[in-house]
Formats: C-alpha cells, sequence, structure tokens
C-alpha cells in the first residue's frame, strides 16, 4: 500500500541565480560509457565496496546485496525489513545500514544478522535515515534527510523546502545520540575528510554541501563547503585520493526555482496531482569530484539513455561504481578514461 501525501507547507526561499555549468547540457569531460552490473531488484540506492572487493549495495525490497565485480555473481547478504540506503563497511567486517523506514542498523555479513543501533534522536524519530561515516575513533555520523517526508514522497521535500533534514552524532560506546546540524535542506550523502578533520553533508535541496569541522581550531564550528551547484548532490563518497565524489541525480530545473521564488499557492496544486502526473528530474548520468577546499575538479556527465539518475558513486580500483535510486542494476564506468 502506498504512503499518503503529506500535506505541503511551503516555504518562499530565493534560490541563488543558476550557475553556467547548470545551463550547459553537459560539461567538459564526458562520463565514458556506462557497463552494467545486473541486480535482479531494482534501486540501488548507495554502493560501497568493502574491504574484500566486495561491491555492496540495498535494493527497495529490504535487502543488502553483495556484488562480484568481474562475475557479476549476486548474493544476499541480509534482509533489513525495510528500505536500506546508504552503507557504512566497518572495519571489522560488519556494515552500517542507514534504512529509511527502520533507521541505521548493523549488519553482519557472514550471518545475516541485522541489529537496530538508533531510531531517535532528542526524542524525536529519524524519518529518513539517509547516509553514514565512520571516524578512526568509531563515532558514526548520520543524516536524516527530512522529519516531514517519508522517502516514497522525497519530491514533496524538495517542493517545500521547510528544512527539517539533520546531522546526528552517534556514540557507539554509550549509545548516547546528538543533533550537531539541523534545519538542513534534504540532508543526504554524508563523507569523511581524508584526514579526519571534517565531515561533509550534502543538502539536495539547497544546491550545496555543508561543512563541520571535526578537529583543529574551528573544530565544532560549520560553514559551507561548496554552493550554488548545477545540480541535485546526493550520496558522497570519499575517494583513495582524498576527493570528495558527489553523485549529482539531476541538473538544477529553472521551474522548481521559480515555483521557490513564487506564491505558495502553486506549490501546493503541483503537489495536488496524483505522482504520476509529477515532472520528473532530467535524466542524465553525473559525478563530481572536490577537492579537499571545495573545488570542482572533476566533473564527468553523459546523457540518461543507457543509466540515469546516478544517487552515489565510489571509486575503487582505477573506476567508479554507480547506484541509482531508479534503476535494477549497478553502473561501472572506468575512471582512467575519463577526461
Amino acid at each position: 500500500m502506498s504512503q499518503r501525501k503529506p500535506a505541503l507547507r511551503p516555504v518562499v526561499w530565493q534560490p541563488p541565480p543558476r550557475p553556467a555549468r547548470a545551463r550547459a547540457r553537459y560539461g567538459p569531460d564526458p562520463l565514458p560509457p556506462v557497463r552494467r552490473l545486473p541486480l535482479g531488484a531494482s534501486g540501488p540506492e548507495d554502493v560501497r565496496v568493502d574491504a574484500e572487493g566486495r561491491v555492496l549495495t540495498g535494493v527497495s525490497d529490504g535487502r543488502v546485496l553483495g556484488v562480484d565485480p568481474v562475475g557479476g555473481r549476486v548474493r544476499t547478504v541480509a534482509d533489513t525489513g525495510g528500505r536500506p540506503l546508504g552503507l557504512c563497511p566497518l572495519p571489522d567486517g560488519r556494515l552500517l545500514v542507514c534504512d529509511a523506514e527502520r533507521g541505521l542498523l548493523r549488519v553482519e555479513p557472514g550471518s545475516g544478522r541485522v541489529e537496530r543501533l538508533l531510531r531517535e534522536v532528542a526524542g524525536t524519530p529519524l524519518g529518513v535515515c539517509s547516509n553514514a561515516v565512520t571516524t578512526a575513533d568509531g563515532t558514526v555520523y548520520v543524516s536524516d534527510a527530512s522529519r516531514r517526508f517519508p522517502l516514497a514522497h522525497w519530491m514533496g521535500d524538495l517542493l517545500e523546502h521547510s528544512g527539517t533534514g539533520r546531522l546526528v552524532r552517534w556514540e557507539p560506546a554509550t549509545g548516547d545520540a546528538q543533533v550537531v546540524l539541523d534545519g538542513l535542506h534534504f540532508a543526504n550523502g554524508v563523507a569523511l575528510a581524508s584526514d579526519g578533520s571534517f565531515v561533509v553533508v550534502a543538502e539536495t535541496g539547497a544546491y550545496r554541501l555543508r561543512r563541520l569541522w571535526l578537529t583543529g581550531p574551528k573544530a565544532g564550528a560549520d560553514d559551507v563547503f561548496a554552493a550554488n551547484l548545477p545540480g541535485f548532490p546526493d550520496n558522497l563518497s570519499t575517494g583513495p585520493g582524498g576527493l570528495i565524489w558527489v553523485a549529482m541525480a539531476a541538473p538544477r530545473d529553472p521551474v522548481l526555482d521559480l515555483l521557490h521564488r513564487t506564491r505558495p499557492g502553486l506549490r501546493r496544486a503541483l503537489w495536488a496531482l496524483p505522482s504520476a502526473l509529477l515532472p520528473g528530474p532530467r535524466r542524465t548520468a553525473w559525478a563530481i569530484a572536490l577537492d579537499a577546499d571545495g573545488r570542482v575538479v572533476r566533473d564527468l556527465q553523459r546523457p540518461g539513455r543507457g543509466y540515469h539518475m546516478v544517487t552515489s558513486v565510489c571509486e575503487h580500483a582505477g573506476g567508479l561504481y554507480l547506484g541509482s535510486l531508479v534503476e535494477s542494476s549497478l553502473g561501472v564506468v572506468p575512471l582512467e578514461k575519463a577526461g
């Protein structure tokens, strides 16, 4: 049974002017053709590679899958009983799973055992547990995308722009959880700097990445890591060379920007339409990479005819693994041939 749409409570917002890159159909570097790793299941929203070189993803039927990147063999690692999104392999071989319905989970890949770690913070349930990373001391940073809209109605959060997302710090040793960033516009991907000095979280609905400093003189302070992006940033990952990879699910939409500036009634009327009649994001396959100063150093894009709505990107062994909320396979591209 589909979830009922929450009523829309639009907030007027003045989006930053679209940058030139948002108006260009494609960037300077083509993304190489995408090779598919079929899964026999839909919606591999996040993709990660564990210490054994196995590619991991969670799909819409609740399973976490492990994929042999060479032979393509797929096996079920666990079944969360919900909707697994972000994944984070742990040093001991276990796996953190952000489940949009069940919260933060921990999975034992050998047995398939699923343990719930965190369901609510500050007396409020995690609305859409989205992504997580761990620091060297085991501290977990996890994003809660929206407290207003379930995953099935994620578009409502982008239309409303009420900013109910948050970044949470969870201490496994004590079980203590604390909101460290609040008021985020669809808090999504999370990545840790290669030196552990800061954590970055994507604000999909605000076209930007926020940074929380963890060490040094700015520890505890936050700022904008990258502003006015040309598309909707989704999941993040840190590459072997320290680059922060950003999956760009879709380009900026000038109509949506216009709706944010205008009377809220227009957005309420649009939201009242059946979901099948709502305009979807423009089809493309797109990933960018930023250095430690937030500068875009790779910008890889291609038409979305063969693979589209890239929601995650993971660099491994000279290539990029791609995930998508709407596809039924993982994508693979050779990074060395890009650019």
